[in-house]
């Protein structure tokens, strides 16, 4: 699998939370992520057939930004194959400029958030 699926992995996971866990109807609310910056360290490869499962948390909660953590593993497997930082800067759907983060997803955030 090559790093384009990893990230296409990441940004699931993410989006799957903000649905989820977050209460964010992704992508028909009024304010949107935008994906400022990504780093993935790659461990191990994972490919088709065996199936995967991914890890979440928050490692950083900004005044309009978050950068989480996910953590890429072949199912049945605690060796992680792929960790991943993805952060969003959280803005109006319509201006594209910067906002506060709702309090809604701040929230769902704080209960995941483990620094460093």
């Amino acid at each position: 699998m090559n790093n384009v699926v990893y990230y296409e992995y990441v940004d699931t996971t993410v989006n799957l939370w903000l649905r989820n866990s977050a209460d964010m109807p992704v992508p028909a609310t009024p304010i949107v992520g935008l994906v400022v910056e990504t780093t993935c360290t790659y461990h191990a490869s994972l490919g088709w057939p065996t199936p995967i499962e991914a890890g979440l948390c928050v490692k950083r909660i900004g005044k309009s930004s978050i950068t989480y953590g996910v953590g890429l593993f072949e199912s049945g497997n605690d060796a992680c194959a792929g960790e991943a930082l993805f952060t969003h800067v959280y803005v109006d759907a319509e201006t594209r400029r910067p906002v506060e983060i709702p309090e809604n997803l701040r929230l769902a955030a704080q209960k995941i958030l483990k620094e460093n």
